[in-house]
């Protein structure tokens, strides 16, 4: 299972939002905090606005905050709405192979795939963001609080 880009920059995102509490962030300043697109970065917060895990605020002074608390963010929730393909292999989409009817590997990669959600299921956008290590990542994000 490999994490697209897009699902990467959803996390880096809600990481950064929520560091900031209550105050205001702006495309700009996350995309410059970690140093990607802000076209691509646009992209991604219309879906986590449009999925509910953020809120947009408009006006001149309008931006974007955390819809909701931390704790209530899901990993593996967060990560199934904004992956698109979960087939690790052809077999997974529909596809057939000689194998098909003797192969234990879809059987096996489908028992990883539940692995590896069950983990992420067990975490929420707080578990990333725990003292001392938010302090940290405030600094290293450079955002003033």
């Amino acid at each position: 299972m490999r994490i697209t880009r897009y699902t990467d920059y959803s996390l880096r995102t809600l990481i950064y939002v929520a560091l900031k509490g209550d105050e205001i962030s702006t495309i700009k300043e996350i995309a410059d905090a970690y140093n990607i697109s802000k076209n691509h970065l646009m992209k991604v917060v219309q879906e986590l606005n449009n999925k509910g895990y953020l809120q947009a605020v408009r006006g001149k002074n309008g931006g974007l905050r955390l819809n909701g608390q931390p704790e209530y963010i899901n990993i593996g929730n967060l990560v199934r709405d904004i992956e698109q393909d979960f087939a690790l292999v052809e077999c997974f989409s529909g596809a057939e192979c000689k194998l098909t009817s003797s192969c234990r590997l879809k059987t096996i990669l489908n028992n990883a795939l539940d692995a590896f959600f069950s983990t992420l299921d067990g975490y929420t956008l707080a578990d990333l963001l725990p003292e001392p290590s938010r302090r940290e990542l405030i600094r290293l994000l450079d955002i003033a609080v």
